[in-house]
């Protein structure tokens, strides 16, 4: 059982990452033009917080993620909630990311660190994504490593902005832009989160 299998129970007990949630969809829409009927996709959900956070600001979302037991506690909530305009997805070697409909907006919050092919993830949001669709994806700037107490999982230590932005323009996105986002406060040390939005 990976980390977020086990973690899922308690993953938004932790207030910080409440906050973050708010504070990336506020970034989100703060830089990026939301029609309030867009067809939006949340990569790397987890439990829905930036899913859900979002919700009003666009027509319908699915939150997506690899871990069953993330999204069975955003299944939970969406129970209570009928006709949110939510689905949660599953992804798995038979159902990949290509294999959904196509969207206006790809969004991700602090999952990028995770990804160890980031240039093959790109490919596949471009591809997935409407001509004219756009992406906002959050994650770390560079850090020391200290961020996460549990490393398992953790491919990179956060990314130099620029280098990013790199390998999105690769991807073939345009209008590209790092903004900050926000900074995460663990301890007493401050961790920045930046927000990296194009189009397609």
């Amino acid at each position: 059982m990976n980390r977020f299998e086990r973690e899922a129970a308690r993953w938004d007990g932790a207030p910080w990452r409440m906050a973050l949630a708010r504070s990336v969809a506020e970034a989100i829409q703060a830089q990026v033009p939301l029609s309030g009927t867009d067809a939006a996709l949340d990569y790397g959900c987890g439990t829905g917080l930036l899913t859900l956070a979002l919700r009003p600001a666009v027509g319908r979302i699915t939150g997506v993620d690899t871990s069953p037991a993330m999204l069975s506690r955003l299944e939970a909530k969406l129970a209570e909630v009928p006709d949110a305009g939510v689905e949660a997805v599953l992804l798995d070697a038979e159902h990949p990311l290509r294999s959904l409909p196509p969207v206006d907006l790809i969004t991700s919050s602090m999952t990028l660190h995770h990804v160890t092919d980031l240039p093959d993830l790109f490919a596949d949001f471009h591809a997935l994504l409407r001509p004219g669709g756009r992406i906002a994806l959050a994650d770390l700037e560079a850090e020391d490593g200290t961020f996460h107490e549990d490393p398992e999982g953790v491919v990179h230590h956060g990314f130099n902005p620029e280098a990013l932005l790199g390998l999105l323009a690769a991807a073939g996105f345009t209008d590209l832009r790092a903004t900050p986002a926000t900074v995460v406060t663990k301890g007493e040390r401050p961790y920045r989160v930046f927000l990296a939005t194009g189009r397609r």
